[in-house]
């Protein structure tokens, strides 16, 4: 249930979730285990989905479907990137804490900008359920408005999560979003690589 009252509760009430999240006493591992692996899953099994049931169109003409062995191997390979951002840009989070005045015992910090990293992205792993129709404006326009969701949730949790004044958790949002969207850009072009290559006609169906 926690991961549910989370997941909801960051969508629809994220100050007071927040301060449940920073009242919590978890590991690193519990919050990254207990959450990332499965809200990434979302994105991946709907794209697995919409490319090899949906298939998208080019140009009005039929639709293009990949093989189930080519989108499986796309999927995974999109898994795997998912959940390194997610990692990475925690440990981002944590490292910048005593740039900006957090005080936290060093193990604390550690769940904390996990906690924020994890969800903050929630957002953009729901609206990857949209991938079950592979429309690309859809598709853009969902993951901008959870994108915009997010950067709203760093900016609401900084200052409770990391217990610092509205100053320094103005300047360390920021910094937060820069690296987050670095990161998803970074992510987006791997991906884009990949599915490149792995769109070929013989992977199609």
């Amino acid at each position: 249930m926690a991961i549910l009252e989370h997941t909801l509760g960051i969508m629809l009430h994220p100050d007071s979730e927040w301060k449940a999240i920073r009242n919590e006493r978890h590991s690193f591992m519990q919050v990254f285990i207990s959450h990332v692996p499965f809200l990434a899953l979302i994105p991946v099994l709907a794209t697995y989905y919409g490319v090899t049931q949906v298939g998208w169109t080019i140009g009005g003409g039929e639709p293009v479907m990949l093989t189930t062995n080519s989108a499986m191997s796309l999927c995974a390979a999109t898994y795997v990137a998912l959940l390194a951002s997610v990692y990475i840009l925690g440990e981002f989070v944590n490292w910048m804490a005593k740039t900006y005045g957090v005080q936290d015992e060093a193990e604390q910090r550690h769940y904390e900008g996990t906690a924020l990293a994890v969800y903050v992205s929630t957002p953009t792993f729901l609206a990857g359920i949209f991938m079950v129709y592979p429309d690309m404006w859809l598709n853009a326009i969902a993951m901008g408005l959870a994108l915009a969701y997010s950067i709203y949730l760093v900016y609401e949790g900084i200052p409770i999560l990391m217990n610092i004044n509205k100053e320094q958790a103005f300047m360390y949002a920021t910094s937060v979003v820069t690296v987050g969207l670095v990161l998803a850009v970074t992510v987006r072009i791997i991906s884009v690589m990949i599915w490149g290559v792995g769109i070929g006609p013989e992977y199609v169906s």
